[in-house]
């Protein structure tokens, strides 16, 4: 038996399918893959994602702190507005990737990988220990997400108090907080929707509200497909300790100007210019299906790459992928099942909105 959410007997009870993920009990499907991701295309669909740990950095560094740990520049924003970005270890690799929400100067709050939390946190302690701040778990709080071009306006429906015009008028990364509940104009859907906290107590009534209007439950299945085709990376598929921001297309999150320092820094500086390899969206050209850890064959070269995450998209009705691949590769096959079968090389997103958006890269373009 596994960790579970607040939302574990709900899930249940409606006779969600369950599967073990990083070590938590957590619902794949409800009613089934296609049909929850076309409800957060087309309207509103809603994630039990309270398997992902807040963490709250407070103190007088707690700034200073995080411009150390992340290798985006929290600098940038103005509070009450959130980033992504990674956290790198001292050879730039990659640790994790997260949000970060900047409340004030001595209160900001991290949103963690459910399958990082250990050591994630021994990394954010370890490195914390000479900076004036509390780091404070916060296991005491759920998180749901709604998303799809009508999530805010059902779910602003159902937040009574809390659906103040400052909440109706959120911009996109930017979060709003009233006692234990935030929430954020964030997700991992590629489309439109909230990111909301509350204490535990409180998220079965939520859940059981939004159900009310019309919010599809969804599950882990259809997350990554439609994470997928929002061109969005996964830990521990497409990046880890052993890939840089680099070769991961994640290079638009690191600020590397002025002078302030950051883990992994001095080694990315290092690296930038030198790596071989790049992160690229596939788009098969014939029958079959694309998935993770397929290998990339690279026309008149021995050569090869490898597919880090694949699925048949829904919404195009093609299957698609993210790979990475020698850097200089123009022309790719994808062998399945002992067969090449011929692909070509795509700048993702493959959807936005609901609508196609790749388009087939040029020579040497290194998407970002």
């Amino acid at each position: 038996m596994g960790f579970k959410t607040p939302l574990y007997e709900k899930h249940l009870r409606e006779h969600a399918r369950m599967v073990d993920f990083a070590g938590w009990d957590m619902p794949i499907q409800y009613v089934g893959v296609i049909e929850e991701h076309h409800a957060v295309r087309k309207d509103a669909g809603m994630f039990d994602v309270s398997h992902m740990l807040t963490v709250d950095i407070i103190g007088r560094d707690a700034k200073a702190f995080i411009q150390y740990l992340l290798a985006n520049d929290i600098n940038k924003l103005a509070k009450g507005k959130a980033m992504y970005s990674c956290m790198l270890n001292q050879e730039a690799g990659i640790v994790d990737d997260l949000i970060a929400y900047y409340f004030e100067d001595d209160f900001i709050r991290l949103v963690i990988n459910a399958g990082n939390r250990t050591s994630d946190v021994k990394w954010i302690k370890k490195h914390g220990i000479s900076f004036a701040i509390e780091i404070k778990l916060r296991d005491d709080l759920a998180i749901i997400a709604i998303q799809g071009p009508q999530s805010r306006e059902k779910t602003n429906q159902i937040l009574k108090d809390l659906a103040t015009e400052e909440v109706k008028n959120l911009k996109p990364f930017a979060m709003y907080k009233k006692g234990e509940w935030m929430i954020a104009r964030t997700g991992y859907t590629g489309e439109d929707g909230y990111e909301i906290s509350m204490p535990h107590t409180e998220a079965l009534a939520f859940w059981d509200a939004l159900k009310q209007q019309g919010v599809q439950p969804c599950g882990l299945a259809a997350r990554d497909t439609l994470r997928l085709e929002a061109g969005m990376n996964l830990y521990s598929q497409d990046m880890d300790e052993s890939t840089t921001p680099v070769e991961s297309a994640l290079m638009w999150t690191v600020s590397l100007s002025g002078e302030r320092d950051f883990i992994g820094k001095k080694a990315l500086l290092s690296k930038k210019d030198k790596i071989n390899e790049k992160l690229v969206g596939l788009v098969l050209l014939d029958r079959g299906v694309l998935r993770h850890d397929q290998k990339v064959l690279i026309a008149n070269s021995d050569k090869t790459g490898i597919i880090t995450s694949g699925t048949f998209s829904p919404t195009l009705g093609e299957s698609i992928a993210l790979a990475r691949i020698p850097a200089d590769a123009e022309e790719v096959f994808v062998e399945i099942r002992n067969k090449k079968i011929p692909a070509k090389i795509v700048q993702f997103p493959f959807v936005r909105k609901g609508e196609k958006v790749y388009k087939e890269c040029q020579k040497n373009l290194v998407t970002h």
